[in-house]
């Protein structure tokens, strides 16, 4: 169905329809939220369904991770919106007077594109889109084709909600992807990894269009485990999301670095962790996810073997399946390649250090391309306030893994490899809106400040007026 020309055709009804003036009222905004609120109620069975069948994730999983948390942030937009779209009204200051009065108008981009992954396909295609509609945006939403299943109950949902005018969901590979970016849209949301999000700008440049990456990070996300941790509680938090979408996840721990002084006791916290949520081989567990294909399982079997000597838990899968079982390697060096990657997949590295030379560790760690996430657990509130304060990451927790996410009106976003922009909330209406002020002129009692000339004697006064009403 898509190509090069019905895309083109997409993109100019939308525009179309966007310059009709119907997504500029805030209130049929809202309207279109909860009809999109109803739709992922009303398709629940279905979207967690097609979780199944493309990722192998259990109903719990699908709706924690997707589907629940795009309603839980259409219902934050829709607690805010009016507020957040209202105008805001400045001063406009001495300097413009006789103005006393501007506006700053919070306005749509206009024809947005959405590219979503495969690894939460409803969150971060839905979740978006709910901030793009906020904004007063038409969406074009561009699915993985790893996640087949996934797209056509994306498609159902959304053409059974929404006319293709408004909102529309585009199916097929990387070559659909190019005809969408060779579009010109008003603005570009990719959430993906950082050699394609290099690809987005480079096509993006080529009509100046805004875009915002959510990216995995090159380098990957550390946790750093000091010696006064709590490893129980540690292990049992690392365990669980390592082992969430088979850690196929851009803010899940990608290595581990433990104060030596405490590894083994972490190591046997940690490998206690997987056995009680998951049991002694994950393979048998219904609720354990596979891998999204084939290739990428042989690329985590692969780099497993070249560590075969240290693999202190798991390392084994079963090919048919995609699934690998949730697999410990220890020791790493932190110039180690398995180190140095996003993995995006059940391998983690751990990487002893001496706890008192935490601060090496962390200056080699900000070194690196900043990561998407960034966690350390110990009972030094101080210490970790500091680190956190002065690290370079997206975003993270201490004492927790990757619920940051879950935080109501917090922005979740990247910097740098790891991306740009922010949304959620007010930061997603934010990033699918300009800012655009209006000044509010008068046509009496204007001061001569900005009439020629300026010099003379009898002119003299204009220059102590500027310096004085622009101090």
């Amino acid at each position: 169905m898509w190509n090069k020309e019905t895309i083109h055709e997409l993109v100019t009804e939308q525009r179309e329809y966007f310059h009709g003036g119907e997504t500029l009222d805030v209130s049929w905004r809202m309207k279109q939220l909860l009809k999109l609120r109803r739709a992922v109620e009303s398709h629940e069975k279905e979207l967690t369904d097609a979780l199944t069948a493309d990722l192998g994730r259990s109903y719990a999983e699908g709706y924690f991770c997707d589907v629940g948390t795009v309603i839980l942030e259409i219902n934050e937009i829709l607690r805010g919106l009016k507020k957040w779209a209202r105008p805001e009204k400045h001063f406009s200051g001495l300097l413009c007077w006789p103005s006393i009065s501007t506006k700053v108008y919070k306005m749509p981009y206009g024809v947005s594109l959405i590219i979503s992954p495969f690894n939460f396909p409803f969150l971060l295609s839905l979740g978006v889109l709910a901030a793009a509609i906020s904004g007063g945006n038409t969406a074009v939403i561009k699915t993985s084709s790893k996640t087949p299943n996934c797209t056509k109950a994306l498609q159902n949902l959304i053409e059974e909600t929404f006319p293709s005018k408004y909102i529309a969901v585009v199916d097929g590979g990387h070559d659909i992807a190019d005809f969408c970016l060779e579009e010109r849209f008003d603005k570009i949301f990719y959430t993906g990894s950082p050699r394609v999000g290099v690809h987005i700008m480079e096509m993006a440049a080529k009509n100046l269009t805004p875009v915002t990456l959510e990216l995995g990070g090159e380098n990957g996300n550390w946790a750093v485990i000091r010696k006064d941790a709590d490893l129980k509680d540690a292990a049992r938090k690392i365990a669980f999301f390592k082992m969430c979408n088979s850690g196929q996840i851009c803010i899940n721990v990608n290595q581990v670095a433990v104060a030596e002084e405490v590894a083994e006791k972490f190591l046997a916290e940690l490998k206690n962790a997987i056995a009680s949520q998951i049991g002694d081989n994950a393979l048998e567990n219904p609720e354990y996810p596979k891998l999204i294909s084939a290739d990428a399982y042989r690329k985590c079997a692969e780099e497993a073997e070249l560590y075969r000597d240290r693999i202190v838990c798991g390392g084994f899968g079963d090919p048919e399946t995609n699934r690998y079982a949730p697999t410990v390697i220890y020791p790493v060096r932190s110039d180690e390649p398995i180190a140095n990657h996003e993995l995006f997949c059940p391998l983690l590295p751990v990487v002893p250090f001496k706890d008192r030379e935490v601060d090496s560790l962390l200056d080699e760690i900000a070194r690196r391309e900043h990561g998407l996430a960034f966690y350390v657990f110990t009972k030094d509130m101080g210490w970790a306030n500091r680190v956190m304060s002065t690290q370079q990451f997206g975003g993270g927790c201490i004492n927790e893994v990757c619920l940051h996410l879950m935080v109501k009106g917090a922005p979740f976003n990247g910097t740098g490899h790891s991306g740009m922009g922010s949304y959620h909330g007010e930061w997603g209406f934010r990033e699918f809106t300009h800012p655009q002020t209006v000044l509010r002129g008068s046509t009496h009692f204007n001061l001569p400040l900005r009439e020629h000339p300026y010099s003379g004697p009898e002119n003299a006064f204009k220059m102590r007026l500027l310096r004085m009403f622009m101090k």
